[in-house]
């Protein structure tokens, strides 16, 4: 019989020897701790090898990897297409668009392009001498660059500037309501769909008549604006080719409005776009609830104030003499020093309220007490009041 310190020498060699070959069933006959702890770092490291599908813990870290499949992937990038409505967007496409600001919150836009609808259905109607109907489809943000991408071809683009902001704007004019502009300009029958020409340029006669009709909407569009701040949209150049007309750097947002103009049984689409850069000098009257929010008047609380402030008291000075010194004279003052005044008895006298100089006079007494004669108002002085 061999001693115990024999024993387990003979089991430690017996476990090194078997390391490089099937560890498992030597391992599984010496120590279930060293069993379990061996299980679990193969789960850790993967499983190992991929071709060693008998070592335990492999199956288990197999199944744990789960591969996304491809309608999982692009609902992660926000590129599903059955569920994508224009405005809803996730994922990638969320984090991307965050940054463009919600027409939502300028909300006196939706009431310009609200007056802008009423006014382009009475101004339209004078037009074409037709019944004419405009509504407002839509109202969102989009970056300019995708604005250009989505417009379906052919069309007219129309770059209009605004006069008093300075900057640019676009209008586009979709090819059924250019149709249906010059059959209802030319005469067209009633009760006939509009005869589109696809493939085509447009002629010197088509662009003509929808340029006249973008000199009216462009009027209307202004008209809207004036209740909120006056601005004059001027037509700049009519294109046909999206890439001429770009007033705006691509990834820059901007307001889309898209109107439909139905004629009976003809019409089409009207878009205009603003970019932000050219709403910015009236960007705090579009943030206004309501026309008239931050200028509006209240004649009783301003009658209120008025009589209020006659009957407010306030501090006079009466300066004799100002002194500039230094800090070192100033605190070596004591009690009985005498400081001589530039001041005589006829020299005048400054009345300040606060800082302000208000009344200048003579100084003199009146019964056990100096008083002030006054003698003229001084103008406020141009300095102490810019501070």
């Amino acid at each position: 019989m061999a001693p115990p310190s024999d024993t387990k020498d003979d089991d430690l060699a017996a476990a090194l020897a078997d390391v490089g070959g099937d560890s498992a069933a030597p391992a599984a006959a010496g120590d279930p701790d060293a069993d379990a702890m061996a299980a679990e770092w193969e789960a850790m490291l993967g499983g190992g090898d991929d071709d060693g599908g008998g070592a335990m813990g492999g199956g288990g870290a197999r199944e744990s990897t789960r591969v996304l499949n491809q309608d999982e992937i692009d609902s992660l990038l926000g590129f599903d297409e059955a569920g994508d409505t224009g405005s809803d967007r996730a994922g990638i496409q969320a984090i991307l668009n965050s940054a463009l600001v919600s027409y939502e919150r300028l909300p006196m836009l939706e009431v310009v392009f609200d007056r802008l609808v009423r006014m382009m259905t009475t101004s339209l109607r004078n037009f074409t001498s037709d019944n004419v109907e405009v509504s407002l489809d839509d109202i969102l943000s989009q970056r300019f660059g995708d604005y250009l991408n989505s417009i379906p071809l052919p069309a007219m683009l129309t770059v209009f500037k605004a006069e008093e902001w300075d900057n640019f704007g676009l209008m586009t004019v979709d090819s059924s309501m250019i149709y249906s502009i010059v059959d209802v300009l030319l005469g067209g029958r009633r009760g006939t769909a509009a005869m589109r020409v696809e493939g085509r340029p447009y002629t010197t006669i088509e662009r003509t008549l929808v340029e006249r009709m973008i000199h009216v909407v462009l009027a209307d569009l202004s008209a809207a604006f004036d209740p909120l701040s006056p601005v004059t949209f001027r037509f700049d150049r009519l294109e046909t080719n999206p890439r001429f007309a770009t007033i705006s750097q691509p990834s820059n947002a901007a307001i889309v409005a898209r109107l439909r103009i139905d004629m009976e049984d003809r019409g089409g689409r009207l878009e205009i776009l603003i970019p932000f850069a050219t709403l910015e000098p009236v960007r705090e009257l579009l943030l206004q609830m309501f026309m008239g929010e931050k200028f509006g008047r209240d004649s009783i609380w301003e009658t209120h104030l008025a009589e209020e402030m006659w009957i407010t008291e306030v501090d006079l000075e009466a300066v004799l003499d100002t002194q500039i010194m230094s800090l070192s004279r100033a605190l070596s003052f004591k009690v009985g020093s005498k400081l001589l005044l530039n001041a005589g008895p006829d020299s005048p006298i400054i009345l300040r309220c606060g800082d302000q100089p208000m009344l200048t006079g003579k100084m003199g007494r009146k019964g056990n007490h100096i008083a002030i004669r006054v003698d003229h108002r001084r103008r406020p002085d141009a300095s102490s009041s810019k501070s």
